[in-house]
């Protein structure tokens, strides 16, 4: 397997590399958008973790030119600012997953590992929840949870100052920060 990864942060890109090549997973890396469509012409990767934030430029730009290059690849857009709306944006762009930055070695090879031994199924029963839940998929509250973490880096760790930002009263805020989420739940498996 062969991959491209696209981030303008060479150090992690470079950990990154390491790690998934230690698994047997080669990977061409680029820091932006024009290098990134050069080596996925030259390469034809079988997947691409794209962030989206690449300097000036959004990785949701190159989901489309990335698919033309190869229909099949399957395209990762991964961020440190995880938002609905972009993950909205993402999947009807059409990338397969959206994921939290940090990614690990790990997380990608299970997901690529996933995909790979994923099987056709049948139609799944409209009444059934497992049927809508994603392995990938990032849950509601782990999204929110993400998102006032990064309103409290920006406010430098002030309370107030992040209620204020967010539009919530100090102590709503207070009350979300004391429910940490727990562990993701992955959908049960046919068996």
């Amino acid at each position: 397997m062969k991959g491209l990864l696209v981030d303008d942060d060479t150090l992690y890109l470079d950990a990154l590399r390491r790690a998934l090549q230690r698994r047997g997973i080669e990977c061409e890396i680029a820091p932006d958008a024009a290098t990134a469509l050069a080596v996925a012409a030259r390469i034809a990767p079988d997947f691409a973790l794209v962030d989206l934030k690449l300097g000036e430029a959004s990785g949701l730009s190159l989901i489309e030119p990335l698919r033309a290059i190869r229909a099949d690849m399957r395209i990762l857009l991964v961020t440190g600012y995880a938002s609905i709306a972009t993950a909205v944006e993402a999947i009807k762009r059409g990338a397969d997953d959206y994921l939290p930055k940090p990614v690990s070695a790990d997380t990608l090879q299970r997901i690529l590992l996933d995909a790979a031994l994923a099987t056709p199924a049948a139609p799944a029963d409209p009444g059934d929840d497992a049927s809508i839940e994603s392995p990938t998929m990032i849950p509601l509250h782990r999204l929110e949870w993400e998102h006032i973490q990064q309103a409290l880096n920006e406010t430098g760790g002030n309370i107030s100052a992040t209620a204020r930002l967010l539009g919530m009263h100090r102590r709503s805020l207070q009350r979300k920060l004391a429910k940490r989420p727990g562990p993701e739940r992955r959908p049960p498996s046919g068996g």
